[in-house]
């Protein structure tokens, strides 16, 4: 995909690990947050960001909070924020809510390639599994 960078919000490193790979073998570079806290001061190092992969259950927060903040930021108003959970059930509440796409874990391999690029071109994305 050429030049594409993705922010993968996550506590769990396995999984970051997973998405981080799938994201390579798509061209997609990503830079990686295990721990909320850390947030802010890693956006200010990071120079782009083209799409945010974003887990709804976090250590002290919720990926719904961090997405308010992330879009209450000029620098994230356009980009797409993908809700990335275990919690299928949430899909509903993360499109009301604002996320722009949704993808179930564990992620389908052979469905992703696909789902980065429509969710790249601006569609939204809305899958379970």
């Amino acid at each position: 995909m050429g030049d594409v960078n993705a922010l993968i919000i996550d506590d769990n490193a396995k999984n970051v690990d997973v998405l981080a790979r799938l994201l390579a073998a798509e061209g997609v570079s990503s830079d990686k947050v295990t721990n909320p806290g850390e947030l802010e001061t890693m956006l200010d190092r990071i120079n782009q960001i083209d799409i945010v992969f974003l887990d709804l259950e976090l250590p002290g927060t919720d990926g719904y909070q961090i997405l308010a903040w992330l879009k209450s930021d000029q620098r994230f108003q356009t980009v797409p924020v993908v809700a990335y959970t275990v919690h299928v059930s949430e899909i509903n509440v993360a499109h009301q809510q604002g996320f722009d796409s949704f993808l179930g874990k564990p992620i389908r391999y052979d469905r992703f390639p696909s789902q980065l690029r429509r969710i790249l071109r601006g569609e939204q994305v809305w899958e379970t599994a």
